[in-house]
């Protein structure tokens, strides 16, 4: 690697350094750009329609979510932009009756 490959690597590794991303949400709360990345993944769920509020049926189980924190760089390596986003907690789900029914819908079907 020449000098100027390394020269533009390390700056590159230090402004990653210098922009650690949080971790949880408690990191990220009490700090202008991440909760303004949350306000924005927030209102583009409500704008898509992503989900709608029901009643939670006594036999089920509720699926947790975490925040999940990214800043995003130009090749240059300074801050494009902070994104956040909320995700469901999917390794908490149980394979039971409903996935079973799901993946058996799927199957294709073999000409009698």
């Amino acid at each position: 690697m020449t000098y100027k490959g390394y020269a533009m690597h390390y700056a590159y590794m230090t402004s990653m350094i210098k922009h650690m991303e949080p971790s949880c949400f408690d990191e990220a709360i009490g700090k202008h750009v991440w909760e303004k990345a949350m306000d924005e993944e927030m209102d583009a769920l409500v704008r898509n329609d992503t989900w709608e509020l029901v009643p939670l049926p006594s036999e089920k189980n509720v699926i947790g979510c975490k925040w999940v924190f990214k800043v995003k760089c130009n090749s240059y390596g300074s801050i494009e932009r902070h994104k956040a986003r909320l995700v469901a907690k999917g390794y908490a789900q149980t394979q039971g009756l409903e996935t079973m029914r799901k993946h058996l819908a799927e199957l294709p079907r073999w000409p009698q």
